[in-house]
Formats: C-alpha cells, sequence, structure tokens
C-alpha cells in the first residue's frame, strides 16, 4: 500500500519545521521567504505542485531536508523534479543551473517566484551596500540567463 501523498498544507508545515532557526540575509525568520515564494506561485497562476515546490524550494540546499528524505516524500515525481532543478550543486556554473530550470517543467515559475523575492526592494534594502550590489547582479545575471524580464 502507497502512502497517499503529502498536502500542500502539510508540506507547508513540513517546510517551516525543517527551517525552523534558519534566518535569511536581513535576519528574518526563513520560513518567511518559503511563505513568500509560494504565495508568488499562487498568483502567477501556479500549480498545488509547484506550491509545494516553492514550499520546498531551498530544503535541500540548505541541509533542511537531505536527499534521501526528498527521494522517499510521499511527493508527485513532478515536486521532486522542481525542487531538485531549483537546488543548487556546489562549484556548478550558473548556465548548466539556468538550463536544468528551463529544462524540468514547472521550475522556472518556482525560481520566478523566489528571485521576485529575493530581489524585493525592500528586502534588499537592509543589507549593506556591497552585499545589496552583489545579489542584484547575481539575482538579475541569473533572470537573463532564464529568459525573464524584470521583477
Amino acid at each position: 500500500m502507497t502512502n497517499s501523498p503529502l498536502t500542500l498544507i502539510e508540506v507547508e508545515s513540513l517546510a517551516r519545521s525543517a527551517h525552523e532557526g534558519q534566518t535569511d540575509k536581513a535576519g528574518r525568520p526563513y520560513a518567511e521567504h518559503l511563505a513568500a515564494v509560494a504565495e508568488g506561485v499562487r498568483l502567477r497562476g501556479g500549480s498545488p505542485e509547484q506550491q509545494a515546490a516553492a514550499w520546498l524550494h531551498d530544503a535541500i540546499e540548505d541541509e533542511a531536508l537531505s536527499l534521501t528524505w526528498l527521494d522517499a516524500a510521499a511527493l508527485p515525481q513532478t515536486v521532486k523534479d522542481m525542487v531538485l532543478a531549483v537546488t543548487k550543486r556546489p562549484g556548478e556554473p550558473v548556465e548548466r543551473y539556468a538550463a536544468r530550470i528551463l529544462a524540468t517543467p514547472g521550475a522556472l515559475l518556482v525560481k520566478e517566484a523566489d528571485l521576485a523575492h529575493n530581489a524585493d526592494p525592500v528586502r534588499l534594502s537592509v543589507l549593506d551596500g556591497p552585499t545589496r550590489e552583489r545579489l542584484s547582479a547575481k539575482y538579475a545575471n541569473i533572470r537573463s540567463l532564464l529568459g525573464l524580464t524584470t521583477p
């Protein structure tokens, strides 16, 4: 007997628990970023699967959850594929990362919502100048590689 897939509410709860105690570059609880990305996906017309991937989009990269967990999780393969697509790998060229996102159905919308929140001027305004400039250039570069217009 197979487990029924996790609901979106269960994925949200799991992601919030996995990232408990983590903060973003501005010192805010990391779950705020996850919620903003999931809402950004929803507002852009994303499917429940894309919303689930948004909740989990940084879980592997931030080591909040393991690849073993993701592999065994009661999630549709499409969700797992999107999470893996948006997970940066150590030393990976940004061009390869962008190509993987573009090649994975549904992943581009998740990354678009992630970048939109990361590049939010209000969010960036609390960072020091050099960090803000470095991150803004990084986000603009990946947006360009992904063929996304300005946020």
